[in-house]
């Protein structure tokens, strides 16, 4: 009965989260000051649809309500800067931690061009222009995925898959991202679409590269000691 009583509290924050226009300041105070870590790991795991899309290693302890104030202006802070880049959109999400976090899709008609992993100038300009906003915050933790459409067998699409992620995680280096800072490089493949691989159109919204900002456990103890600017 427990059991199925935390799985509604769960998905009843959710669905608020999800319907509600509220600011990553907002969300971080009611987050913060709920269950912590083990209410992040569940919606984590709705989040990632159980494929292990879930970010952050739970801190293991719960995260106070002024800390979650606190790592939530900065989210709110680095998804604008990175909404204003091109062929860039940034939303919120949450982490392990139950605390906010940033998503960021590079569409690939952007990033490459049809079954490569070549990065293009405008790519590069992009992505340059992207690392500014990790190297200023570099207690944020980083997670790149690439995605593809279902064109292709599953073993050619997680190899290109693989490869744009790699590219972006290389590029982003070169630009003097720190390689601790990046936690995960992955390609998913098709395993994830965001739309159906029936159209055209559905194909070129799932051959995507997602980049995930998140609190590090160094973020989180500034955020906790009230040091976090």
């Amino acid at each position: 009965m427990k059991k199925m009583k935390f799985v509604s509290v769960l998905l009843a924050m959710c669905l608020v989260f999800g319907s509600c226009n509220m600011s990553n300041t907002g969300k971080g105070a009611l987050i913060g000051g709920g269950s912590g870590a083990a209410v992040g790991a569940g919606l984590g795991a709705i989040f990632g649809k159980g494929k292990g899309a879930a970010i952050g290693a739970a801190v293991g302890a719960a995260v106070g309500t002024t800390a979650g104030v606190l790592i939530g202006k900065k989210m709110d802070k680095a998804r604008a800067e990175a909404a204003a880049l091109e062929g860039a959109k940034a939303e919120d999400v949450t982490d392990a931690n139950g605390l906010q976090a940033v998503k960021v899709t590079f569409d690939s008609g952007i990033l490459f061009a049809f079954n490569s992993s070549t990065l293009s100038q405008t790519s590069k300009n992009s992505l340059r222009d992207f690392s500014k906003i990790l190297i200023k915050n570099p207690t944020m933790d980083v997670a790149i995925y690439g995605h593809t459409d279902n064109i292709g067998t599953e073993a050619a699409n997680m190899k290109v898959s693989t490869a744009r992620a790699n590219a972006v995680e290389s590029y982003l280096m070169s630009c003097g991202v720190p390689v601790s800072q990046i936690k995960i490089t992955e390609g998913k493949g098709y395993s994830e679409p965001v739309a159906s691989n029936e159209t055209k159109a559905g194909q070129a919204q799932n051959r995507r590269v997602e980049v995930y900002l998140y609190a590090s456990e160094a973020m989180i103890k500034e955020a906790e000691a009230g040091t976090l600017k």
